[in-house]
């Protein structure tokens, strides 16, 4: 990697935009200054003052896909000299505003659209006690401006007399120099050769017109045989607006010099996905495109032992080819993997624990299903699965994103399902009693996971007797609700760390909520009996299909709840992870809880 800098003057770089020797690469975003901000650019301009830096790329390098300024219209579009990576939104509006010849497209502070006209105020230029920026004039297209809903006529500039006697200079010309010469000699003939206002037009032309021609405009140029992982670190990092570009915003601009429209493909794919399973709305377009990496490369490993992963730079350095060979098998594990979460009654984007880990998950059940057709239906595959899938949860290693898990994920539980050693993240997986009092809200993974979990040994609603499977969860808006009621939990004074945890929570549909009320267990429990006609033996096991101690719930007995529904949910941490909790009778545990939670 190289680069080069120059100073050419602003003359030459407009050109170079107005010829399409210089271009965006597709990953740019659009043009978005508003009129304000042109304005005080051009006032900048007039004094001289530096507009900062400005960063090329060579282009024959990095593929990526290039696109005309706004306002630039050549057909065909000549293949550019360099590309654009930082100073878009300056060297578009300078363009528009000086180089274009036409009204430039733009909106107000408040961001309604508009189109302007920009005018330099000669006599306030040149008066150096007037704040440059009020010597900057836009008008609309029509250049009159007008006030009292068109009724009063504040401005009108629409004919080169009118310029001439307001002494208004049009800045599309500044760069024009056959349209400058007739305007001076026009403006020259309007006051008839005065010799106070070819004075006057002289000043201007030296003071003013000048600058413009001899400004310079500092540029860094990135040489063609710079990576593109390092192009695009340098534009994130240099980039005035602080944008950070997406994986699958770079991927689709490199695509698209192949002729391969990214976004589309996956807009389809990803209709498709969402149309089967809720759950898969939290997949994005990166996180499809990780997901092809880490299979490529696992698959690439096999062949020539080279890398296994999905960082950025693996990403990037995805081909087409290799893209192609596997997106249908990622989407297909995609699908699988959705399938298998639904079974263990997580069946939406809100309810997911890690979006993050349906990209190994994908990439694994793809890999699997694609050696052994149906692979992952098999019991024993399955169980393996899950038992990674819910380590990953319980222990909460998913947190940071890490995308080096996700290579030692895939690598691990392959290698587990074909008889190796048992995957890193199972036995790195930790889940502590006391974390129970800490899960309040669904922002947790663990949290979601446990109210998943509560479904999945079987939890029916307590009053209705309806098992949660996919159809009532969204048909009776399920939600995970307080065992004990926060009104009531409120007025006994009880700690609130403690009846607002997930220990104190479970699936409820939303009209047995409202039903529940405010009032204390036993007193609700009495009240479905007997408005409900629910007999007390079938309460008792719709309870228990909530992991509910019910002697403790009875008796409105919270400490004993709390104490004997945490260990009761330990239960099903151990089941899901296929390993005992530590600590049930640790001193941590007593001094939090009032006692050792039981087996």
């Amino acid at each position: 990697m190289s680069f080069r800098t120059a100073e050419p003057s602003l003359k030459d770089v407009l050109d170079g935009i107005a010829s399409g020797q210089t271009q965006l690469p597709d990953f740019q975003r659009g043009w978005v200054w508003d009129d304000n901000h042109i304005r005080s650019l051009i006032a900048s301009l007039t004094l001289s003052y530096p507009i900062g830096a400005v960063m090329f790329l060579e282009a024959g390098g990095v593929p990526f896909r290039p696109r005309l300024f706004a306002g630039v219209e050549l057909s065909p579009a000549p293949n550019p000299r360099t590309l654009v990576l930082d100073g878009q939104q300056r060297l578009t509006s300078m363009y528009l505003a000086l180089r274009s010849g036409r009204p430039v497209p733009t909106r107000t502070e408040k961001g309604a659209e508009v189109t302007r006209v920009y005018f330099l105020d000669m006599t306030k230029c040149l008066d150096e006690s007037v704040d440059r920026d009020e010597a900057v004039i836009s008008v609309p297209e029509s250049m009159k401006v007008t006030s009292d809903f068109g009724r009063k006529l504040d401005l009108d500039v629409s004919t080169p007399d009118l310029q001439y006697g307001q002494r208004l200079f049009p800045v599309s010309l500044l760069f024009d120099m056959q349209g400058f010469m007739d305007w001076e000699s026009g403006f020259s003939k309007h006051y008839e050769f005065d010799a106070q206002a070819m004075q006057f037009m002289q000043k201007f032309r030296n003071a003013i017109w000048l600058r413009f021609q001899q400004f310079k405009v500092p540029v860094i140029e990135l040489t063609q045989d710079t990576p593109r992982e390092a192009v695009c670190q340098v534009f994130e990092k240099v980039n005035t607006r602080g944008v950070v570009l997406t994986i699958f915003e770079l991927m689709t601009a490199i695509f698209a010099a192949y002729d391969f429209n990214l976004r589309e493909d996956w807009e389809c794919r990803r209709r498709r996905m969402a149309a089967r399973h809720d759950v898969l709305k939290a997949v994005d377009g990166t996180s499809f495109l990780m997901a092809a990496a880490l299979l490529a490369s696992y698959l690439n490993n096999h062949v020539n032992g080279g890398p296994v992963g999905c960082k950025r730079g693996d990403v990037l350095k995805l081909s087409l080819d290799e893209f192609k060979k596997v997106e249908e098998r990622v989407e297909r594990g995609f699908m699988r993997a959705a399938e298998l979460l639904a079974e263990e009654k997580i069946f939406d984007e809100r309810s997911l624990p890690y979006a993050t880990q349906l990209i190994p998950m994908s990439a694994i059940c793809a890999y699997l299903d694609g050696q052994n057709k149906g692979r992952t239906m098999n019991i024993s595959v399955k169980q393996k699965l899950l038992r990674w899938y819910w380590s990953g949860v319980l222990g909460e290693v998913y947190g940071d994103a890490s995308d080096n898990r996700f290579a030692i994920d895939i690598h691990d539980v392959v290698s587990w399902v074909e008889g190796g050693y048992e995957p890193r993240t199972i036995r790195d997986a930790i889940f502590t009693p006391i974390r129970m009092l800490s899960l309040h809200g669904r922002h947790a993974a663990a949290y979601k996971g446990l109210s998943a979990l509560l479904m999945k040994h079987g939890a029916q609603d307590i009053v209705s007797g309806t098992s949660i499977d996919i159809n009532a969860y969204f048909n009776n808006a399920i939600d995970i609700h307080h065992v004990f009621p926060r009104a009531w939990c409120d007025k006994q004074k009880l700690p609130k760390e403690k009846w607002n945890s997930v220990i104190n929570k479970t699936p409820l549909a939303a009209g047995t909520n409202r039903f529940i009320g405010g009032e204390a267990p036993s007193k609700y429990l009495a009240r479905i009996q007997k408005s409900k006609q629910v007999p007390a033996t079938t309460l008792e096991g719709l309870l228990k299909s909530h992991a509910i101690p019910v002697d403790s719930l009875r008796s409105d007995d919270f400490d004993g709840f709390l104490r004997l529904r945490a260990a009761l949910l330990l239960n099903l941490v151990e089941k899901a992870m296929g390993k005992d909790v530590v600590g049930r009778d640790s001193q941590e545990t007593i001094s939090a809880f009032g006692g050792a939670l039981p087996r």
